[in-house]
């Protein structure tokens, strides 16, 4: 089902005053001192997002990402979102001692607060509750709210039932990631000659935005090692090994995301699109071969018959390199547009950092690993891809609100760009959309959206009227009505920000 969002400003959040605030929101009577607190804080974590709040539509309830309008001066592929100390990010807008009580309520299996119910519980339960219970939520639905500042569970409702998360799922995957690897990770494609200079191997690491700006800077540097060797034509080859397995996804040809591959370029997409759906390539590793073939020929260096699969020799000489965003604007990406082939690839990298084979099932094993590493309840969960479109994803609300009250605790600064990357309500991404400036949480609002047939998801942060960040998760199944489905989550979430306990 397509879900078309128009595409928001780069910055929407430029200026703000409290009257331009007010105005925005649809508040006539001004902002309170309160309510001005909590929206700032909600768009200052927008602003740590930069450059990714370029969005693009829904491809079958999945989002597709906007091309990086911040490109790094050396052509990186994307902003530069290297911290500009060694201390890491800053922390999120929460209490000082985010998640002190973490391991006694929101990474444990936990009764519902029907169970063990006390103020805040039973005052979320009177609000939640009934909101529940519309029947455009289908016929399963979950919910987990937690305190982020102090990891207390405040309402739970089949919070340990494992449901199809769509989409969420890469709320998983992107934490997995940075947990593994880092958020100043970046992802190489090289090129490699032989020890005559006369065999020249393209070498895929796995970086799915590759462009071709890249691939030129590439050749430049690749036709500069070898008029300097006295070389001017060469047998071009390219080496996708760094994956192993299947590369389509189990949900087959399908134009919202290419078959998965070490080797591609701008996705593998065929039109002049950066994001909805759009044909994609059968070969995505050759296609970008042959671009880069092209692009060594214009700078001069022949490539005889053309570009043919093979290995780099072992003793290759590297003669270019280039370097994708660094992983914590890899993950914003990911989260803001929802894309599938970051995602994908955000797996494969998970996997490969951690000894597992760059393939599906590697992916699941090294995606469930890191998660099962920060202490957070898994019974029940199978993460069987990187981006949500495999109906086999099982996930429980407890895992995703658990999740993202990990990615605001001080004890984890690297986890931050899942916080930043999350879509602001009515301003970025896949929620650009779906709040009005009439609705109470415009701009409080952030959270990953989740889109299958018959599956709703939103899971997310919302800085409540006290200042409090909150963590939830609301997933519901058996939905006839995807508009209404929404909706109604959308409902729940403004209920958190509206602050009614």
């Amino acid at each position: 089902m397509a879900e078309p969002v128009k595409r928001p400003s780069i910055n929407p959040f430029s200026a703000q005053t409290r009257a331009a605030l007010a105005d925005r929101l649809g508040m006539r009577g001004g902002l309170s001192d309160r309510q001005f607190t909590a929206v700032s804080a909600a768009l200052g974590l927008a602003l740590a997002a930069g450059a990714v709040f370029a969005a693009g539509p829904w491809d079958s309830g999945q989002r597709k990402a906007e091309q990086d309008w911040a490109a790094a001066p050396a052509r990186t592929g994307g902003a530069d979102h290297e911290p500009a100390a060694t201390d890491g990010p800053a922390p999120a807008p929460s209490a000082p001692a985010v998640l002190a009580a973490l391991g006694t309520g929101a990474d444990k299996p936990a009764p519902d607060t029907a169970a063990a119910p006390d103020g805040a519980a039973a005052g979320l339960r009177a609000v939640l509750d009934p909101l529940l219970r519309n029947a455009a939520l289908g016929t399963r639905r979950s919910a987990v709210v937690i305190d982020t500042a102090t990891g207390k569970r405040l309402y739970g409702l089949g919070a340990d039932t494992p449901m199809t998360p769509a989409s969420t799922v890469k709320i998983a995957t992107t934490v997995a990631a940075l947990t593994a690897l880092g958020p100043d990770h970046r992802i190489a494609t090289t090129v490699g000659a032989s020890a005559d200079l006369r065999t020249v191997t393209l070498v895929g690491g796995g970086d799915p935005t590759l462009d071709r700006a890249a691939l030129r800077s590439l050749a430049a540097d690749t036709a500069r090692a070898l008029k300097d060797g006295g070389v001017r034509s060469v047998r071009l080859r390219y080496d996708t090994s760094g994956y192993s397995g299947p590369a389509l996804h189990p949900i087959g040809p399908n134009e919202n995301i290419a078959p998965v591959s070490a080797l591609m370029m701008d996705e593998g997409r065929l039109d002049d699109t950066s994001s909805g759906p759009a044909p994609r390539s059968e070969d995505p590793a050759r296609d970008a071969a042959d671009a880069f073939g092209e692009l060594l020929d214009e700078a001069g260096i022949g490539i005889g018959d053309g570009a043919a699969p093979g290995r780099a020799a072992a003793k290759s000489r590297p003669v270019a390199r280039h370097l994708s965003a660094p992983l914590s604007a890899l993950v914003e990406r990911a989260l803001t547009n929802s894309d599938n082939d970051i995602a994908e690839a955000l797996a494969r990298q998970t996997a490969l950092a951690t000894g597992e084979p760059a393939d599906f099932n590697g992916g699941r094993r090294a995606v469930s690993a890191q998660l099962k590493k920060l202490g957070l309840p898994l019974k029940g969960v199978t993460v069987a891809d990187g981006s949500g479109l495999n109906r086999k994803d099982k996930v429980t609300a407890a895992l995703l609100a658990g999740l993202l009250a990990r990615a605001a605790d001080q004890g984890h600064p690297e986890l931050r760009p899942v916080l930043t990357g999350l879509p602001v309500a009515g301003f970025s991404g896949t929620l650009s959309d779906r709040y009005t400036t009439k609705s109470g949480g415009t701009g409080l609002i952030r959270a990953k959206t989740g889109t299958l047939t018959g599956v709703n998801s939103l899971s997310g942060t919302v800085v409540d009227p006290h200042g409090r960040l909150l963590a939830f998760a609301f997933l519901a199944s058996g939905t006839t009505a995807p508009s209404e489905a929404q909706s109604a989550l959308d409902a729940l979430a403004t209920a958190l920000a509206a602050g009614r306990r």
